[in-house]
């Protein structure tokens, strides 16, 4: 997720550009640039790190021009340099474009473009935008149909800004699967990822439609439908928000915002390069012992992921705490062992010790990550990114349904390339992955007012269990991790096969036990459960489909949950008890957004 804004008025545009990028950098913050036009010539200023960093630099600000667009990153392909780094221009310099999204067929475009003898400088999806048009251009295509044949091209989610010296006083810009808004002033006009980059300049916006694109000059703003080229109108509309609250949507907390940004991040999450999907699959293969390497939620993942593995593509792998992994297994790897590792972060210090054991023993080291650059991308073999986006709030809540989402695409290519199921299994796992992203947005429609007189209750327990079975197991401990960080209410989980070996015990009346139940092969097996513990006086809380009857019946609160792939269920299944996490620490007056003692990533051992 990356965040672009464009100027084009009467004023100097580089310092409303510079003060709209402050207010974009949640969005991405590893490198950041600006482009500006004036006297015919394309001006462009970028490099790595924090835009304030980056100004005291390079004097973003002083750059000339009544026109210009910027752009702060948060890498998706190519690592966080100066020449990754946006705008991206054409091989003559006199277009210059800015990107948020992932281009889902940039190495095709990238291939055709050298082919044709353009020089792309960079390493990211992006640039290819820039000399598309370019080579439109050169065929006699005036700039607007340059502009929307280029976007014609594109495979994957775009919001994109241009200008060109050959339309000094235009901006042209695009959306399709990210946001885009323009905002219209008296004698300029602006168009931005985030109404944040605009509320100090005007409050009157065009949101801009899926498959629009739009050409703004100082004094009009025109929208046209990208597919047909045929003119719409869009409404303009008053918002009234102030500038904190429009960083968080509106949200009173960054994390419910990221929550409920989890369609969007998993359908960024589908958009892996396959060209990697299939190295990992192939390097995974070759091992003769595969561990799965995370730390907190990235290890909660690894284990649904080790369920993945093995019943989707019948291979056998080993999840992992990171700061166990060399007690545990650190004197018996070796050349033929294979270590994929999960880290948001990619700088989490238990994963990278891990890996500097595991590296001077030959192991192949492969990664899951959030952010390209990172240690993690550097000493592994081959990696992928979640294209989850950067996460502000404490607790990681899109992290994981991303991270099991790539593990979850892994595991399919791995069950194609090794033939173990059928070919009509593999269609129908696809399908129902390509589903995940409308899934989730369901469940959060269904589930938050339902969660939030749940929370009420909970909040004045002292304990709370939470149980599941098979790959809901990882759904239970995610949840037990998100509201012992939030709520600090103790939190015990266990598979559900396991409750009677001890946890039964401390179970007494009125104990809220959180029974995580998908319509899986387990389900018999989860009723028996759930009537041990309501016959010990158990509150019982159970997450299951909303067909099955039974359950609804045994259950003291029943959440509904709408149809999944049970292997595909803790993505979902998660969503109710992340929000379970969040209003409960609401309830008890705790910030969601600073858990105490706590910090987002962990650098030291």
């Amino acid at each position: 997720m990356c965040g672009i804004v464009g100027y084009v008025g009467t004023e100097n545009a580089a310092p409303i550009l510079l003060r709209a990028l402050r207010r974009l950098e949640y969005r991405g913050y590893d490198s950041a640039g600006a482009a500006t036009l004036y006297g015919g010539v394309v001006f462009i200023k970028k490099d790595t790190g924090r835009v304030e960093e980056i100004n005291a630099r390079l004097k973003l600000e002083s750059m000339p021009g009544a026109i210009g667009i910027a752009h702060t990153r948060w890498a998706t392909h190519g690592a966080p340099t100066t020449i990754n780094a946006h705008p991206h221009t054409d091989c003559t310099g006199s277009i210059a474009i800015v990107h948020n999204g992932v281009i889902e067929n940039y190495l095709a475009l990238k291939k055709e473009l050298l082919d044709l003898d353009h020089a792309l400088a960079s390493r990211t999806d992006s640039e290819v935008i820039a000399h598309l048009i370019e080579e439109y251009l050169k065929k006699g295509v005036e700039l607007k149909e340059a502009f929307r044949k280029t976007l014609l091209r594109l495979e994957g989610s775009y919001a994109v800004a241009l200008v060109s010296s050959q339309s000094p006083d235009t901006i042209l810009a695009a959306r399709r699967e990210a946001p885009l808004i323009i905002g219209v002033g008296k004698g300029f006009n602006m168009i931005a990822s985030d109404i944040t980059a605009l509320l100090d300049m005007t409050g009157e916006m065009v949101f801009l439609h899926d498959g629009d694109m739009a050409i703004l000059t100082p004094d009009s703003y025109r929208v046209y439908r990208i597919d047909t080229g045929e003119a719409v109108e869009r409404p303009v509309k008053t918002v009234d928000l102030t500038i904190e609250m429009a960083e968080k949507h509106g949200y009173p907390h960054f994390m419910l915002k990221e929550i409920f940004e989890q369609p969007e991040t998993l359908r960024n999450s589908l958009r892996l390069q396959i060209e990697y999907v299939d190295l990992l699959a192939e390097l995974l293969d070759k091992g003769r012992v595969i561990y799965l390497v995370g730390a907190g939620t990235s290890y909660n993942a690894c284990i649904a992921g080790s369920y993945l593995f093995s019943q989707i593509a019948r291979l056998s792998t080993f999840p992992v705490i990171a700061s166990e992994f060399i007690p545990n297994y650190g004197a018996s790897i070796g050349v033929d062992t294979v270590i994929l590792a999960v880290s948001q972060s990619g700088e989490t210090a238990d994963v990278l010790s891990a890996l500097e054991y595991a590296r001077m023993r030959a192991c192949t080291i492969l990664g899951i990550t959030n952010t390209v650059g990172s240690t993690l991308t550097r000493v592994a073999r081959a990696y992928v990114l979640q294209n989850s986006g950067p996460e502000i709030g404490v607790a990681a809540t899109k992290t994981f349904t991303s991270q099991v989402l790539v593990l979850a695409k892994i595991a399919l290519r791995l069950a194609r390339l090794r033939g173990k199921i059928a070919q009509y299994e593999i269609d129908e796992f696809n399908s129902w992955m390509e589903k995940v992203p409308s899934i989730v947005h369901d469940v959060l429609e269904r589930v938050e007012e339902p969660i939030k007189k749940l929370a009420e209750r909970i909040a004045e327990s002292r304990v709370v269990f939470m149980l599941g079975r098979g790959v809901s197991y990882s759904t239970a401990l995610e949840g037990r991790l998100k509201l012992m960080e939030l709520s600090y209410i103790p939190c015990i989980t266990y598979p559900a096969g396991e409750s009677k070996h001890g946890p039964i015990s401390v179970i007494e009346n009125g104990v809220p036990v959180v029974f995580i139940a998908p319509p899986d092969e387990y389900r018999k097996l989860n009723i028996g459960s759930i009537m041990e513990m309501k016959a010990r006086g158990a509150y019982t809380i159970v997450l299951g489909d909303s067909s099955d009857q039974d359950l609804k019946q045994l259950a003291d609160h029943y959440i509904e949950m709408p149809k999944i792939h049970p292997l595909l269920s803790p993505i979902p299944y998660t969503i109710p008890l992340q929000l379970l996490a969040y209003y409960t620490a609401v309830v008890k007056g705790y910030d969601p957004d600073k858990p105490r003692n706590l910090a987002k990533s962990i650098t030291v051992p």
